[in-house]
């Protein structure tokens, strides 16, 4: 299979950045896409809602739902989940995309923050994957994408911001669990991460990093279509990194995807050193 025409696709955190962008990449195969965000009132500080993203949608190609849904809410998430199979026949890919982001350290973390980060990643990612599972163990060829690292113990990576790393490893360890218990039952359940940073908004959340350094959220979109059109049997439990996702698939030359290609690319959080030097970039 190599398009996902057809598909229904429920992707949290669509309205903007990386999901938007799985979104229009699946929309240009013809996919039916749920648009699951917060963002129904467009904001000047955040551009992008779920109804905006919907048109673009259907202006690519594709057949959309816009769906108002936090997802720390149950109610919320299983009555998204049952609009969309009710306006689309069905389910077959659920992108765990929403994530809270608060890079600081223990004494400058709010509970709020903290509650926030874990209620939204790894509860969040928890709660969509329960409620889409009865309809993806009933498609032809299910997946579960999260956007979430390589799973990495080292203290480097939870000393400046344990709260964040905590909530960001939760994702990734459900995506384990969800992988050994579903795998064996057909439902491919990876989790993709970007081997540089992103330029989404979330980037203002990082000291000292400017957008030129980073590359544009398509590079994760086409990714995790690399993905999503794999067959899913037998295909379960995989950290995977854009660029080895591509780099299999043939390309060698992601300049393309650089805001700026003559700036030197900063390299995303969790990763190793082997995880960073596969390819030349």
């Amino acid at each position: 299979m190599s398009t996902l025409s057809g598909k229904t696709l429920f992707i949290t955190g669509a309205s903007r950045g990386i999901g938007r962008a799985i979104a229009l990449r699946a929309a240009r195969d013809g996919a039916c896409i749920a648009v699951v965000a917060k963002s129904a009132v467009a904001n000047p500080k955040l551009p992008g809602t779920i109804h905006s993203v919907a048109a673009e949608i259907e202006a690519a190609g594709g057949q959309a739902l816009a769906l108002k849904c936090d997802i720390r809410e149950e109610d919320e998430v299983r009555a998204a989940v049952a609009a969309t199979v009710d306006a689309f026949g069905g389910l077959d890919i659920l992108v765990n995309n929403a994530s809270a982001i608060w890079l600081r350290g223990t004494l400058d973390t709010p509970m709020k923050r903290f509650d926030l980060m874990q209620q939204v990643n790894a509860r969040g990612s928890f709660l969509c994957a329960q409620a889409c599972l009865p309809h993806l163990l009933q498609a032809p060829n299910p997946h579960i994408l999260s956007l979430a690292p390589p799973i990495n113990l080292d203290p480097k990576w939870w000393a400046p911001h344990t709260g964040y790393t905590l909530a960001k490893m939760g994702m990734s360890f459900v995506t384990l669990g969800l992988a050994a218990e579903f795998g064996p039952q057909g439902v491919a359940v990876n989790a993709l991460w970007p081997r540089t940073v992103i330029a989404t908004d979330a980037i203002n959340m990082i000291p000292g990093v400017s957008a030129t350094q980073c590359r544009v959220p398509e590079i994760v979109a086409d990714a995790a279509h690399a993905v999503l059109v794999r067959r899913a049997d037998g295909y379960h439990g995989h950290f995977l990194i854009d660029e080895d996702v591509l780099f299999a698939d043939g390309v060698t030359d992601f300049s393309a995807y650089a805001v700026d290609p003559a700036q030197r690319l900063l390299p995303d959080l969790f990763l190793t050193d082997s995880q960073l030097e596969r390819h030349p970039r």
